[in-house]
């Protein structure tokens, strides 16, 4: 089975009001839903779709290749987070096999920091949602 490579998104070609406003990431699914949530950063009538993607998930079958989990290693260890397109959809991803809260904000601070905002203009709507068995 081939892994879904992600291909690197410049932050500085994401919508402006992503680092000038207060912006809030929803969580369309629960945390608890696997190392994929789909989600949205909504800023008044602005809404661009984001999902959050945990590099290091790999059974039944690795979730990305391994340059794109390196990637998303290195630019994790240097305070940052990969932004890229996977699957035709925006991107955050972070090391580990799945979210809880602490790794979302955290990937959402490192978001705010790379379009020139502050962590402090980022808020978070998450949900827990029901426990996925993995491989499934």
């Amino acid at each position: 089975m081939e892994s879904t490579p992600i291909v690197d998104v410049d932050p500085f070609d994401l919508p402006e009001w992503l680092g000038v406003g207060q912006v809030v990431w929803h969580a369309d699914e629960g945390l608890r839903s696997g190392h994929l949530v789909a989600g949205r950063f909504a800023s008044g009538a602005d809404v661009l779709a984001c999902d959050l993607l945990a590099v290091d998930e790999a059974y039944p079958a690795p979730v990305t290749d391994d340059d794109s989990r390196l990637r998303a290693h290195q630019a994790w260890r240097h305070g940052q987070v990969l932004l890229g397109s996977y699957a035709d959809r925006l991107v955050l991803a972070a090391p580990g096999t799945r979210f809880d809260a602490d790794r979302v904000l955290d990937t959402l601070a490192r978001l705010a920091r790379a379009v020139g905002g502050s962590p402090d203009n980022m808020a978070a709507l998450i949900r827990i949602g029901a426990e996925k068995q993995r491989g499934r």
